[in-house]
């Protein structure tokens, strides 16, 4: 199975000389997988995610040591917006995802950013409103939605932008059984289509359905529960 994602001998530290966040951390992401990322807080997982999305070390500064792989080319030779199109992260924090007066001018941002021609925009939008059942949502204010919708529509604004790894960071464990059952549905229907997805979160309940899940505690990974790929 192919590798999409590599993290080699990964360390990181905020400051020269401070305390390591991350401590030699190593694993791979292959194309179809879902892999779950648990750890207590203060475990390093956001930190990693920072790292996996390149947000370090291109906006995030600090000290970082080894090497993550995206499709084999590194994060510090990228560019954020070459990153931003393989890698879609969606957090739990929605006030810094959802920032237009409408949901459908929301999904409409990210593919506009990439200049895709209008009608592959109007195409890719339907495709995910269709896949993520958003569509009666289209007109409303994401202000006046319920958090379990505005989940959902942050993960559809990432989706519109097409990445082949998507990063939950924290996103569902909040969620009603409802929309957690909804995004379960959405994350097999994205992996049949290829997808390789990262769910991060402190709850082994919220990662029943990935194919391995890795530990971290103090910024080690201390186990793994892996189905070879």
């Amino acid at each position: 199975m192919k590798e999409v994602l590599q993290v080699k001998n990964l360390y990181f530290s905020y400051a020269s000389g401070g305390k390591k966040i991350l401590k030699g951390i190593n694993f791979s992401l292959y194309k179809g997988q879902c892999l779950g990322i648990m750890g207590l807080n203060g475990s390093g997982k956001s930190t990693l995610c920072h790292c996996l999305c390149g947000a370090i070390p291109h906006v995030v500064k600090g000290f970082m040591d080894g090497e993550v792989l995206i499709f084999g080319k590194n994060t510090k030779e990228l560019s954020v917006s070459e990153i931003a199109t393989k890698v879609g992260v969606v957090f739990s924090d929605l006030e810094v995802q959802l920032l237009f007066p409408e949901v459908k001018t929301e999904l409409a941002f990210g593919p506009e950013n990439l200049c895709l021609p209008r009608d592959k925009i109007i195409k890719r939008i339907d495709d995910v409103v269709e896949l993520t059942g958003i569509r009666h949502l289209l007109n409303k204010n994401p202000n006046g939605l319920s958090g379990g919708e505005k989940q959902i529509v942050a993960l559809a604004a990432v989706l519109c932008l097409d990445p082949e790894i998507l990063i939950l960071d924290e996103a569902i464990s909040w969620l009603d059984v409802e929309n957690y059952e909804r995004i379960e549905k959405i994350i097999k229907l994205l992996k049949k289509q290829g997808k390789s997805i990262i769910i991060v979160e402190h709850s082994e309940e919220c990662l029943r359905f990935a194919d391995e899940i890795i530990f971290l505690e103090n910024g080690r990974l201390v186990w793994r529960n892996s189905i070879a790929p």
